[in-house]
C-alpha cells in the first residue's frame, strides 16, 4: 500500500476537474492506497480559495477534507525540515521555499509519497518518493 501526499497543485488540478488527475486519484484509491492532507497544502489551498472568493470550490475542497485526513506536525517534522535545509545548502542546491522544505519534510518523517506537478522542486531531497500523475497518469 502506497500512502500519497498531494501537492498544492495537484488538490488544484482536481477542483478544476481535471480528468486525468481524478482518474489517476480514483484509480490509485481503488488500489486500495490512502491519502493524507499536508497541513501547509491545506493552507496554500485555502488561501488560494479565500482569495479568490472560490466558495463552491471551497465547499468542494472541505468535503475533500472529510475523506483525506490532515495529518499533524511534531517536532519531527520541523527537525527534518531543518536537516533538509542545511543538507541542500551544503551541496548548494537550496531547496525552493520553506513550503517546499515542509511539504518534503512531512512526506519523509510519514512515509508518503508526493504528487506533485513541480518534480523539480523536490529533486534534492534525499529519499522523497515523487510522482507526477499530470504528466504521467498510468
Amino acid at each position: 500500500m502506497t500512502i500519497y501526499a498531494m501537492d498544492t497543485n495537484i488538490i488544484s488540478y482536481i477542483l478544476k476537474n481535471d480528468e486525468a488527475v481524478i482518474n489517476r486519484y480514483r484509480q490509485e484509491a481503488s488500489r486500495g492506497n490512502e491519502f493524507v492532507m499536508l497541513p501547509i497544502v491545506y493552507y496554500e489551498v485555502t488561501r488560494w480559495l479565500l482569495e479568490r472568493n472560490a466558495k463552491k470550490l471551497q465547499t468542494e475542497f472541505n468535503e475533500m477534507c472529510t475523506v483525506i485526513p490532515l495529518i499533524d506536525a511534531h517536532k519531527e517534522v520541523w527537525d527534518k525540515a531543518a536537516a533538509l535545509y542545511v543538507h541542500a545548502r551544503s551541496i548548494g542546491k537550496p531547496i525552493g521555499s520553506d513550503a517546499d522544505l515542509l511539504i518534503a519534510a512531512f512526506c519523509l518523517v510519514y512515509n508518503c509519497t508526493l504528487v506533485t506537478n513541480n518534480i523539480r522542486h523536490f529533486e534534492d531531497a534525499e529519499g522523497l518518493e515523487v510522482t507526477n500523475w499530470k504528466q504521467c497518469c498510468s
